[in-house]
């Protein structure tokens, strides 16, 4: 059995997968790298077939979990690494990854830092963090609560006890619902502080109106994960925080603030949908 095996799932964003790409396959070495289109995709497929990538293709679109699980059935690795097609992995990544599984061996998943460059975007005050998502534990190697499926190694055995991702799942908690199912099984989840990606956003997605749509969306399934998970806030919270943003952003002059506000907004929408469907 091979020591690894990365998988990429990808839809319809060739030009990401490109520089994820670039910065994976010197450091992959023998390593396995296999790219999964989520339903048919020329433009990917071609990209990675010309970094040396092994394409796995969805008949139809199926959603991020039935990607990661077919990249699960399409290796061999016992250690199955996940990473979005929009990252850029740092020097060292995948070696730190693999040191950690090594020296954590009852630490069935293992994560990593996951750091924010937007290519432009609107001003930002500077107390907020980037609105895309991020995973900063601290500069030591630790347990973790959960880690981000952005940059996640997944021990092959696992699957065997916990079974698959749920692929009625999309958005945020997709990976976070399978992590919680480890979790109640007695697994161990650590954080690699070594094994840092980048989440970039370029210059087109960075820009104010395409950062709010994604965060409206975003905040949707996270307000129905919450809903999952029995944590779901009030009413009057979320309106709270909506209310933060228009100040914050007014404040501060934060454009972030706007796409803070989407993104309560999105969990409004959620709210109210979800109280008509009752």
């Amino acid at each position: 059995m091979r020591t690894a095996s990365i998988v990429i799932p990808t839809r319809a964003r060739a030009a990401y997968l490109e520089v994820a790409l670039r910065s994976v396959m010197p450091q992959a070495g023998d390593i396995e790298v296999v790219v999964v289109c989520d339903g048919p995709d020329a433009q990917s497929a071609a990209v990675a077939a010309r970094h040396g990538a092994r394409v796995v293709t969805l008949a139809a679109p199926s959603g991020l979990n039935a990607a990661r699980n077919a990249g699960v059935a399409a290796t061999e690795g016992e250690m199955i690494v996940f990473l979005d097609d929009d990252v850029r992995v740092t020097e060292g990544w995948l070696e730190a990854l693999l040191s950690g599984a090594r020296r954590f061996p009852d630490h069935g998943v293992l994560g990593g830092p996951i750091r924010a460059e937007l290519e432009g975007g609107p001003r930002a005050c500077g107390r907020e963090p980037a609105p895309i998502t991020t995973l900063d534990l601290g500069p030591l190697d630790r347990d973790a609560e959960v880690v981000w499926g952005a940059n996640m190694a997944i021990r092959r055995s696992v699957f065997a006890h916990v079974g698959g991702f749920d692929e009625r799942l999309s958005g945020r908690g997709d990976e976070e619902e399978w992590e919680r199912r480890f979790l109640a099984a007695g697994g161990r989840v650590g954080y690699i502080a070594g094994a840092a990606v980048v989440h970039r956003r370029d210059r087109a997605d960075s820009r104010l109106i395409r950062l709010c749509r994604a965060a409206y969306a975003l905040g949707r399934t996270a307000r129905a994960n919450d809903v999952r998970k029995g944590t779901a806030p009030a009413t009057w919270y979320e309106l709270r925080v909506l209310a933060g943003c228009g100040w914050h952003t007014l404040r501060r002059r934060c454009g972030y603030g706007i796409v803070m506000g989407a993104h309560a907004a999105g969990r409004l929408a959620e709210l109210v949908s979800h109280r008509r469907g009752s």
